[in-house]
């Protein structure tokens, strides 16, 4: 029961991917407060009608107290609202400002739900329609309003319309039927517009986060990509503190393309997304790592690092040596990194590059030398023996 009952509540209120919730909050909170104003604002103004049109049956805190009761929440709200207040200034205030909105417009709902019904209840059958008029009016705009909180909207149906809408059909009047049955159609109408623009509005938000990720990171490991990486160092390099130096490691995969040709690209691939996940780890929280070609990577420690430039390249080599099991074939995989110290090596992003270019060129020339003499050893000395 509890399962069918949450599954019912997913599908009025469906819960907002994770990538774009404080993006969504900020959008749905703007355009609340743009919509509110005019929304409270002209509620108020309605007010002396409703007061000329009360029931004059009913009791005077019906006729009288009521209204008041709810011209003064729209004045309250209006005026908070022409208040400097940014609601988009972040994500929480941005949820607050909803909260506060869909606690408010309830609140509001009720009062209004409250005085319909009872001014139904002790109006002249001639004049009774004029309440369900008024408070569909009111609720169907409030709604509107309300479109992309989807929960308050649902609030204001549950709270505005359907007291008043059950009580017309239950009336025995055909007249009652009839506007029920209009207010249920207008109702349900407007509901399916507003989550479809709703659902829309989330995929496209969606969408678009999709697309700065491709933007900004490397399809196949996640990585940042070379601009991000770029942008990164730009601002490093903009704080001009000489106190907090930063580091720039340029890592270059030994034998990649033997990996390639033995096992195949996906297996390459796949030993690409393992070295990625190792460098992050091995970065931490103070840096990021950028994959910026086939099999080179670009590492940028931040002042807060506890990494040291001396011990960077040490650092990350040993996160690369226990041999990786990729599709069950065990890999070992090395590396030759090349450091750069701002403002030591350099003080623009190109020339840290350079001087980072040029130790790994060294280190890699350094180790092929070293592997040419080893391949040659067995041959002199098998020369020598003989």
């Amino acid at each position: 029961m509890q399962s069918a009952i949450r599954q019912f509540v997913q599908r009025l209120v469906p819960p907002i991917p994770e990538a774009v919730q404080d993006e969504f909050a900020i959008l749905s909170a703007t355009r609340l407060q743009s919509q509110s104003r005019a929304l409270f604002l002209a509620m108020f103004l309605t007010i002396p009608f409703v007061l000329y049109a009360s029931s004059v049956g009913a009791d005077p805190w019906i006729r009288y107290g009521m209204p008041l009761a709810m011209g003064s929440c729209c004045l309250i709200g209006y005026i908070s609202l022409i208040k400097d207040r940014n609601a988009s200034g972040s994500p929480d205030l941005a949820r607050s400002f909803i909260a506060e909105a869909t606690f408010f417009s309830a609140t509001i709902c009720v009062l209004v739900s409250v005085w319909c019904v009872l001014s139904w209840v002790n109006a002249p059958s001639e004049l009774r329609l004029f309440y369900p008029f008024t408070l569909a009016m009111g609720s169907l705009t409030t709604i509107y309003t309300l479109a992309t909180i989807r929960l308050a909207a649902i609030l204001n149906i549950i709270i505005g319309i359907a007291p008043i809408t059950i009580i017309m059909l239950l009336s025995g009047d055909p007249i009652g039927w009839s506007a029920a049955a209009s207010l249920i159609m207008v109702t349900t109408f407007l509901f399916r517009l507003i989550t479809k623009q709703n659902d829309e509005f989330i995929n496209l938000l969606v969408l678009q986060n999709e697309m700065r990720e491709l933007a900004h990171t490397d399809p196949l490991t996640g990585l940042f990509n070379r601009r991000v990486l770029a942008k990164h160092l730009e601002q490093q390099i903009a704080a001009k503190d000489q106190e907090n130096r930063f580091t720039l490691a340029l890592v270059d995969l030994d034998d990649f393309k033997p990996v390639n040709d033995q096992f195949g690209h996906a297996v390459g691939d796949q030993l690409l997304i393992e070295v990625a996940k190792r460098l992050q780890a091995a970065c931490g929280e103070n840096g990021i790592v950028a994959r910026i070609g086939g099999d080179e990577f670009a590492i940028l420690l931040s002042p807060e690092s506890s990494i040291s430039s001396a011990a960077c390249a040490d650092h990350m080599l040993a996160a690369l040596v226990p041999p990786c099991m990729i599709s069950e074939h065990v890999i070992r995989v090395g590396a030759s990194i090349g450091t750069a110290t701002w403002p030591i090596d350099g003080k623009t992003a190109e020339a840290l590059f350079d001087a980072a270019d040029t130790q790994l060129y060294a280190l890699k020339n350094r180790s092929d030398k070293a592997v040419a003499r080893e391949s040659r050893q067995p041959s002199e000395l098998r020369s020598k023996t003989a």
